[in-house]
């Protein structure tokens, strides 16, 4: 038992820094994907715009999918920052391409159409698998 309360206090201080700079970096990346995008999601979402929401969320799990295999794979905070930093410009050209791709998805997004919203979510879903993948080695 004397070790496990050994390994415990000694891995803990560990654990917590690599969880709190994780939960860090996805709050960063939803706040700078939100200032990014051209349309306001708070705002919509408040306003009761499902497509909002629906698209929020995807860039939500997009970011955490990355950075929870980035966390489990990293030896270091350096490591996570520097995986999360990659696992947010990814999701920020993932945005960019669909939105070349479907034509004024904001616009559309701002209009509460879910088709494009859908169609979003599954970008940034399969890209961040891929990035978690990729990232697993």
């Amino acid at each position: 038992m004397d070790a496990v309360l050994q390994s415990f206090f000694a891995g803990f201080p560990v654990l917590l820094s690599h969880f709190i700079v994780t939960v860090l970096l996805l709050i960063a990346g939803v706040v700078l994907y939100v200032a990014i995008t051209p349309h306001h999601e708070m705002k919509l979402i408040r306003e009761g715009n499902t497509a909002a929401a629906v698209s929020l969320a995807g860039i939500i799990v997009g970011l955490a999918l990355p950075l929870a295999v980035s966390m489990a794979v990293s030896l270091s905070v350096f490591d996570i920052l520097i995986w999360g930093v990659f696992a947010l410009a990814v999701q920020l050209i993932t945005f960019f391409v669909v939105d070349v791709l479907m034509r004024g998805l904001s616009k559309r997004i701002e209009a509460g159409e879910m088709a494009p919203a859908v169609i979003l979510v599954a970008a940034k879903l399969a890209v961040a698998m891929i990035t978690a993948a990729a990232l697993s080695g």
